[in-house]
């Protein structure tokens, strides 16, 4: 029953995309010009989380918005692929478990019923369907006017840290999550949902990261850049969140 109800909702998304994502509208490009003005208020950046997957027929509209959304300022981007559609056929070259589990953790903390894609999570907590650009674009320019607790950054010096200032801790304490990330990636797809596309994939997180817990102190929190750069990741972001997926209270990103 439960893979009955996702595959209903998979399809009922699936129809409201072909109806959402035709060609980019003069609508769609004022409301993004709306975006910048809005994302350079105090309550910068915003953090999207979108949870995607390569065998998801829905995703690859969502992924192009969420390529967009990157290129603008004030906003935190981030794909995160899940694995639970690996076996109808494609498993995704860039699923996580870890990202799964962090998507059923955001099921419990937003009190919803069930995982789905493609699914944004906004400065972790709104949840909105990644298909539905309107939907997006307003819950980015809410949280925007929001301002934030923290102003995290990065520093490269002694081969690079992360900095959080002192401030107002909540109760539970607040996770900080290193995200080290690809800017973009192209895959062609030989079977599943999405045979025979080519796929774009943006800021696609490959590794996310725990640094530690924050109670209100200054800290400063060395991160090996080269290491990651080392890796083949070009990018990085650090998001402070209240419990472990609560509310966003600060982030930043850095190219490596």
């Amino acid at each position: 029953m439960k893979r009955l109800l996702h595959w209903a909702l998979a399809a009922a998304i699936g129809l409201a995309g072909v109806w959402l994502f035709g060609p980019t509208s003069v609508l769609f490009k004022r409301a993004v010009a709306e975006i910048d003005v809005a994302t350079n208020s105090p309550g910068a950046p915003v953090v999207v989380e979108l949870f995607t997957s390569q065998g998801c027929s829905s995703c690859p509209p969502a992924d192009e918005l969420l390529g967009e959304l990157a290129q603008q300022p004030g906003v935190i981007a981030l794909a995160m692929h899940i694995d639970y559609w690996d076996y109808i056929g494609w498993k995704d070259p860039f699923a996580n478990p870890e990202l799964t589990a962090r998507q059923r953790a955001y099921v419990r903390s937003l009190g919803l019923r069930y995982v789905y894609t493609p699914q944004m999570v906004i400065d972790g907590g709104t949840d909105v369907v990644g298909l539905h650009r309107n939907s997006v674009l307003g819950a980015i320019e809410e949280a925007a006017k929001e301002r934030k607790a923290l102003n995290v950054s990065f520093s490269r010096e002694d081969g690079g840290k992360v900095i959080i200032p002192a401030g107002h801790a909540p109760d539970e304490g607040a996770t900080i999550w290193l995200a080290v990330f690809d800017s973009r990636h192209e895959t062609e797809v030989r079977r599943g949902e999405n045979a025979g596309r080519k796929l774009l994939d943006y800021n696609v997180v490959r590794k996310m990261t725990p640094l530690g817990t924050w109670s209100g102190a200054a800290m400063e929190i060395p991160f090996d850049m080269a290491a990651a750069a080392a890796g083949g990741q070009d990018g990085c972001a650090v998001i402070v969140q209240q419990g472990k997926t609560g509310m966003v209270l600060g982030a930043a990103q850095m190219p490596l």
